[in-house]
């Protein structure tokens, strides 16, 4: 759509383009411009009755503050600054709405007389008023402009008082005028994303929908200023249950003492300060954070103070509480929950201590465990069953004694893993094979087990099955493999074996293979 110098071609692709947008014009519901235009006069009958009522609770102030003006005169004097705000920008407001449906002329007849030609005010009237290139025109920025006023004018009213803070975000919301990035992604300035290129009866309508928000706002103000406590400051979700306790570190069998309490940890109730031991913290999701050393093993002190500010006055919040410093732990005690597992004919050491009792005061116990001559060391040899509680018990320096038990399962060894020359699948000649000796191992398990061959099968294809009694090729085998050819696999299968000194049987050995090359 460039100008210039256009070939006849590029005339008549600009023209149909032209003809395109307009059937797209025509194609808006006239339905859905009387929708707009309803919501339109909704939202004003709404601010004309909240002029009304935000009027009242202004008088209302006034009359308080005449009659206590030591509770509400600073109150009152704060509502006194808010009005002009507030009326001030309603009526930029509505001197824009003026500009954008200034070219419409009021229906002169029917049911609609005197009011705006909804129908007919389907195209935009701002987009070369307040847009230019990428950015805004000097209108927009004006605009732009009047919106971030509004905030900073209320901001330096009650933007300090941390009895408004639910109320200023909810005008930061209402009235963020920062990009918005759009359902593909792409960023978009605020006027942009809300009013470019929307029919001028949408604009008018949001536009009505902005001065209901400021008189949402501004009745929230004069609610508070008057004390009227809102539904959101109220609520009990913002609330959580906290316990103190008298002492922090307690032993087993004392008496623990304390109170439970409910404290408030939203993220609006912002002090002006919060000092812990004499140094200043931050503030973090409504809670004060402190970092502090621990010093010397015994009772310490913590104290300090919330400053919050409060019609207008400092209001200091004290705090105090003790905690306890111990000794730091030089060994940890770290299990697998799922791990808990002895197994059934074979000696299982087992390591046992309690935290805080010396290992010659600490014994333990359990059927088939015996000391393997240390401290804390044992041994526990599991026949029958499938678990087996062992029972830890120490002495306390008072003479009194402690006991915990941990169930373990008992589980049978894991089944051997069937080899030929060290390997599940090797390969090579025949004459590796011949002389190679078919074993058994305990593959990724930790007990020294060793594990003898007593007896396997042999097949080679084709060939009928040799049975071999020990771990070695005999001569049956070894005439079946002289006829493997070259790609055969053989199969070692059927072994049997037998755990070196363990009463236990073992569980079917795995097979393995050879391949001939």
């Amino acid at each position: 759509m460039a100008g210039g110098n256009l070939t006849p071609r590029q005339k008549m692709i600009n023209l149909m383009y032209l003809v395109f947008i307009a059937m797209l014009a025509l194609n808006m519901s006239k339905e859905v411009l009387s929708a707009f235009g309803l919501m339109n006069e909704k939202f004003s009958d709404v601010n004309k009755f909240s002029k009304d009522y935000n009027q009242g609770l202004y008088d209302q102030l006034a009359s308080k503050a005449g009659e206590n003006k030591a509770q509400f005169g600073v109150p009152f004097e704060q509502a006194k600054q808010i009005r002009p705000i507030v009326d001030e920008f309603f009526k930029f407001i509505e001197g824009v709405k003026s500009e954008v449906s200034g070219s419409f002329k009021p229906e002169e007849s029917g049911v609609n007389k005197g009011k705006l030609p909804y129908e007919a005010m389907d195209k935009s009237t701002i987009d070369e008023v307040w847009f230019a290139g990428d950015g805004y025109s000097k209108r927009g920025t004006e605009i732009v402009a009047a919106f971030d006023k509004f905030k900073s004018g209320i901001a330096g009213v009650i933007g300090k008082d941390v009895k408004y803070q639910i109320i200023m975000e909810d005008l930061n919301k209402r009235f963020s005028t920062a990009d918005v990035t759009d359902g593909e992604g792409v960023k978009k300035k605020y006027l942009d994303y809300h009013y470019k290129g929307f029919p001028a009866i949408a604009t008018v309508s949001k536009l009505s929908a902005v001065q209901n928000d400021a008189k949402k706002v501004e009745q929230d103000i004069y609610n508070a200023l008057i004390g009227n406590t809102t539904a959101a400051a109220a609520s009990m979700k913002n609330y959580k249950a906290i316990v103190n306790f008298e002492k922090n570190v307690v032993f087993q069998g004392e008496a623990v003492k304390g109170r439970v309490v409910l404290g408030r940890y939203d993220e609006s109730t912002v002090p002006q300060s919060i000092v812990v031991n004499g140094a200043s913290s931050k503030i973090e999701s409504g809670q004060a954070v402190f970092t502090a050393t621990a010093g010397g093993i015994g009772e310490k002190n913590i104290t300090g103070k919330f400053t919050f500010i409060e019609d207008g006055k400092p209001v200091i919040i004290e705090f105090e509480d003790k905690y306890v410093v111990v000794p730091r732990p030089n060994q940890a005690i770290i299990s697998a929950d799922k791990m808990n597992v002895v197994y059934r004919g074979v000696d299982n050491p087992i390591s046992v201590s309690i935290p805080g009792i010396s290992a010659d005061k600490v014994t333990a116990s359990a059927p088939g465990m015996r000391s393997a001559g240390k401290q804390g060391a044992y041994i526990i040899s599991p026949t029958t069953g499938t678990s087996v509680t062992i029972t830890a018990t120490g002495k306390l320096p008072d003479g009194k004694t402690v006991s915990s038990s941990v169930p373990f399962r008992i589980k049978g060894l894991p089944s051997p893993q069937g080899r030929i020359r060290g390997e599940a699948s090797p390969k090579g000649p025949k004459s590796s094979l011949e002389q190679s000796t078919v074993t058994a191992v305990m593959e990724d398990f930790d007990f020294p087990i060793t594990v003898t061959v007593k007896q396997f099968n042999l097949k080679v294809p084709g060939q009928p099955t040799i049975v071999v009694s020990g771990n070695r090729m005999n001569a049956s085998a070894l005439a079946a493999i002289k006829k493997a050819g070259r790609g055969d696999v053989v199969t070692i299968s059927e072994i049997k074996a037998e755990f070196a000194g363990l009463s236990v049987k073992p569980k079917a050995t795995s097979p393995c293979s050879f391949e001939i090359q």
